[in-house]
């Protein structure tokens, strides 16, 4: 089923150095390693497709959203046998990521259908308006132009080739050329073959979808880099995107990165639900925490909760619930690595006790708990950024103003949560304004693990959770990313796009 090559324009082509797979299971694979060259010849061919593709009709491009859909179903037991051997992630969880890829492919599908989308706004002619007559106005939103899209490492297939960034690119009429991820590659291609199979069948231009296997990071600095991509869509690693964040801006036509950087989602537990239920509260956390390795971006990594015989109770939940948690696999050998330097550089902060010792021994990974004061995590930055994996910091404050202060301190994050019950009102009063300039979404009594798609999700927040605040990766508002406004002002109504006639 693997050709080991790139999927340039409509054609599998060899690229001129390769590089091996590294499967936690398995037999290794040889690929074709994506190169400056490659990436011109798919934005070449995605500027080329751009002219018919955007014209294409609402129905159309929902039919072949469907498409892609049903081919990725096609092949589900191929995506999850080699999927499970390249990231360890069990089968349960790729089938279930499986079903969100082609159940946001499908969402996307219906939201373009009804035109909602659109924003279609008209006012019309005013000639005899006095002192000045008024031109007919007519606006709607309007493809960008060729997108390119990042895999990401933790999830091989809703965040990766297929994912919410390319699906709401081709919803909004945009070619995508994505760079995929050496960590899944056998995943990836499996999942080009089926966007390459539902071109062919809807009869669109080859460069409607250009699949370039990872390579070093020349490639991916000739995409970014590259004039005819006129918008990026990447979930990563803060260094990773705050660089290629960069490369955007500093191009001669700077365009937009929306960029899904880090976070460590922090959980404030308000006096009465630490009163009531802290032991429930802790056990939660520890599963939140450790779900998938802790390789989730909405892992929770930090629990602000006032210092009481409660915190205690809460602490000796959570520590023995991640007490109980075996050795889990990590998803590269880079992310386990990133892990164990991460607690290791925790551990070695003044005024931070260790209260589960953890970390990783190769790609096998098990929990850490760490205990802090909320003076010391104010005084100490590096406290606040995010370790990638099953690692979990309890901050104890002296009272509720001292948690204020924590909230007031926190970076963008992507989620913040609230533990309260119906006495912590007026606690819950005062925090949520000062969360809602924090994250793009705020959970009450529950945890941020699993992101629903939905028309209402937003997974995006401030700076640096993700580039772009005003922006969200999932959900049907994911597709504004890739829009733009534009006015015709007296133009011919047989002119005008059909949906503005």
């Amino acid at each position: 089923m693997l050709t080991g090559k790139h999927l340039i324009a409509g054609a599998w082509v060899d690229g001129t150095s390769t590089f091996v797979s590294s499967p936690a299971t398995g037999p290794a694979h040889t690929f074709a390693a994506g190169t400056a060259t490659d990436i011109a010849k798919a934005a070449e061919a995605a500027e080329a497709a751009f002219a018919s593709f955007s014209q294409t009709r609402r129905a159309e491009r929902a039919a072949f959203l469907d498409r892609i859909a049903d081919e990725i179903e096609a092949r589900a037991e191929q995506i999850t046998e080699i999927g499970c051997q390249e990231t360890a992630l069990p089968e349960v969880r790729l089938n279930g990521e499986r079903g969100r890829t082609v159940g946001q492919l499908r969402m996307f599908a219906r939201h373009i259908e009804s035109g909602n989308y659109l924003d279609v706004r008209h006012d019309p002619a005013l000639p005899k308006r006095e002192p000045l007559p008024r031109a007919d106005l007519r606006l709607m939103q309007r493809p960008l132009g060729p997108v390119a899209v990042f895999g990401a490492s933790n999830f091989p297939l809703a965040f990766s080739v297929a994912g919410g960034d390319t699906a709401s690119a081709l919803a909004a009429g945009c070619p995508v050329v994505v760079k995929g991820h050496s960590a899944h590659p056998g995943t990836g291609e499996l999942v080009a073959q089926a966007i390459d199979a539902a071109i062919k069948a809807c009869n669109l231009h080859p460069g409607v979808f250009s699949f370039v296997q990872g390579g070093n990071r020349d490639a991916g600095t000739a995409l970014v880099q590259h004039p005819n991509i006129k918008a990026v869509g990447f979930t990563g690693s803060l260094g990773g995107g705050r660089a290629l964040f960069d490369l955007c801006a500093q191009r001669p036509e700077p365009i937009p990165f929306f960029g899904e950087l880090g976070s460590v989602n922090p959980m404030f537990i308000l006096p009465r639900a630490a009163s009531s239920r802290a032991a429930v509260i802790g056990a939660g956390w520890a599963g939140s925490l450790t779900l998938g390795a802790g390789q989730f971006c909405t892992n929770p990594g930090i629990a602000v909760i006032i210092k009481s015989p409660d915190s205690q109770t809460f602490i000796d939940a959570a520590h023995q619930a991640l007490s109980a948690v075996a050795t889990q696999t990590m998803l590269t050998d880079g992310i386990a690595e990133a892990y164990d330097k991460g607690v290791n550089q925790l551990r070695s902060v003044g005024g931070v006790e260790s209260k589960l010792s953890g970390g990783s021994v190769q790609r096998d990974a098990t929990p850490t708990l760490f205990i802090t004061s909320g003076a010391n995590w104010l005084a100490h930055e590096e406290l606040s950024e995010e370790i990638f994996g099953p690692a979990g910091l309890v901050v104890e404050v002296a009272d509720f103003e001292e948690m204020q202060a924590i909230a007031r301190k926190m970076q963008g994050q992507l989620t913040c949560t609230l533990q309260l019950e119906e006495d912590d009102r007026e606690h819950g009063k005062v925090l949520l304004p000062l969360l809602e300039r924090k994250a793009g979404r705020i959970l009450a009594n529950a945890f941020p693990t699993g992101v629903e798609v939905c028309d209402t999700m937003v997974h995006g927040g401030p700076y640096p959770a993700s580039t772009n605040f005003g922006a969200t990766s999932v959900g049907t508002m994911a597709i504004r990313r890739f829009l733009r406004p534009v006015c015709y002002q007296d133009i011919p109504v047989s002119l005008l796009p059909e949906d503005l006639q």
